[in-house]
């Protein structure tokens, strides 16, 4: 099932339950007493807060979709074919930290290229640092955008 597929199915079992819950809010604020409505507004600001949160993760992933689409057509996208596996098909610790440094090297060296900062967040994947993964990715975006 493609990764796509996925997202829309997901997204609507959310939408899905974002409805139930807001009417469960809405029931408890009709009930009349303080609790009922304190507890009503706080149960119909989970979905809100939760499609905002949604909304920002799935325009994150179409900006990186788009970066990472523009960087294949200039023939740039990353590539982990060349480091060792482990049986697992993981890519090799040391194999992804050393290929992160190299990465890492020509970030530093070109710090205003989205290219560079969309290869290092690859690099910090495949050295499982997703936390700093996401925030390199988030640099690319914007040097893409300026």
């Amino acid at each position: 099932m493609k990764a796509r597929t996925v997202v829309v199915i997901l997204a609507a079992v959310l939408v899905l339950y974002f409805v139930l819950i807001g009417r469960q809010g809405v029931l408890l604020m009709q009930s009349g007493t303080v609790a009922g409505i304190g507890l009503g507004v706080g149960v119909l600001l989970l979905p809100i807060i939760g499609a905002i949160l949604i909304s920002f993760e799935l325009r994150f992933g179409w900006q990186t979709q788009e970066l990472g689409r523009e960087l294949e057509a200039e023939g740039g996208l990353p590539s982990n074919e060349d480091l060792p596996k482990l049986p697992s098909g993981r890519i090799d610790k040391s194999a992804a930290i050393g290929h992160f440094d190299i990465v890492k090297a020509e970030t530093e060296a070109a710090p205003t290229d989205w290219r560079n900062w969309f290869r290092l967040a690859d690099a910090y994947e495949m050295a499982g640092d997703r936390k700093r993964a996401r925030e390199s990715m988030r640099r690319a975006i914007e040097l893409h955008r300026a």
